[in-house]
């Protein structure tokens, strides 16, 4: 490596908010006016770390003795190796220094999709949100048609969006350098729409067939869809590690699903969300056949045998 150098003040979402260019080796780093690279942070020392080369022209950075230390990959280093990609943290400050030649891509590799980000993912996002809220009272309303409703559940909708949206982009703002508010009102709004239409399809087939597992286990995969939002704000606000965020977000989903089969238990004395098939379509949309009376009436018997037995041994 030769120099000049530069020394790279990183945001925790790994972009770049600062640069400073130093000509020669040794380079002092530290809180104190008498160094090479000033660090603007109270957990620093005065004089926390030198960068020098050694005999092998391996660029080393070594700690000063400092309270804080050299922190790198979580752990703590005395002395430490520099290429150009390590990354390390003085006091509070993340840190990376590279030499003039460092080879960078001829191509930018554009891992946060900063081109879908600002107004039309904003515009789009809001516009999901508001089929979703209309599409939703539409289906619910059961009245004369008011247009007051209609306005009343859109504001709700894209209100709760923009709430939900701006909390993640404050946390986008805070760990990185852009807010990033329309990407994450997209990533809200296709999230309803998968929760919408996994509704609506579960509840259709599920009629259909006589397939009850859709409606008495139907929240577990509304927990997977939200955990899978989470997972795509997350990367959003810090594109990497991504398989660790996915590790994350698969256990908060598991969590979720444990609490619900908790809650369900101590509640009703059932895993199910619901005893039976609570949804009602048009009959056209059946395509298995009805039992019949005789079916009815045996299951009907089974059942008040089994509460039968219930009854006796609470009172056994």
């Amino acid at each position: 490596m030769t120099g000049p150098w530069f020394i790279e003040t990183l945001a925790r979402n790994g972009d770049v908010l600062h640069r400073h260019r130093v000509e020669r080796l040794p380079i002092h780093i530290g809180r104190g006016y008498d160094n090479d690279y000033i660090l603007d942070d109270a957990y620093a020392a005065p004089r926390h770390a030198r960068v020098e080369e050694d005999a092998d022209g391996t660029l080393l950075l070594t700690d000063l003795g400092t309270r804080n230390g050299v922190v790198h990959a979580g752990k703590r280093s005395e002395r430490l190796p520099l290429t150009g990609n390590t990354v390390v943290r003085l006091g509070h400050t993340t840190l990376r220094i590279r030499a003039a030649d460092f080879p960078v891509p001829a191509e930018l590799v554009d891992r946060t999709m900063h081109g879908w980000e600002g107004a039309l993912p904003g515009f789009a996002g809001a516009l999901l949100v508001s089929l979703v809220a209309l599409f939703t009272m539409w289906l619910a309303d059961t009245q004369a048609f008011r247009p007051f409703r209609y306005l009343l559940a859109l504001a709700y909708g894209l209100g709760a969006g923009l709430v939900w949206s701006g909390l993640w982009a404050f946390g986008n703002r805070l760990f990185g350098r852009h807010a990033r508010l329309g990407r994450h009102l997209f990533i809200f709004g296709c999230g309803i729409v998968a929760l919408m239409l996994f509704r609506l399809s579960s509840s259709a087939v599920g009629y259909a067939y006589s397939i009850e597992v859709f409606t008495r286990y139907g929240s577990h995969v509304a927990i997977l869809l939200v955990a899978g939002m989470v997972y795509f704000h997350l990367t959003t606000v810090k594109p990497e590690p991504r398989k660790r965020y996915a590790v994350v977000c698969a256990a908060l989903a598991v969590l979720g699903s444990g609490l619900v089969l908790i809650s369900n238990e101590q509640r009703n004395g059932r895993l199910a969300d619901e005893l039976y098939m609570s949804v009602l379509l048009p009959p056209d949309m059946r395509a298995t056949a009805d039992d019949s009376v005789d079916d009815f009436l045996a299951d009907v018997a089974a059942m008040k045998q089994e509460l039968d037995r219930e009854r006796q041994d609470e009172d056994g």
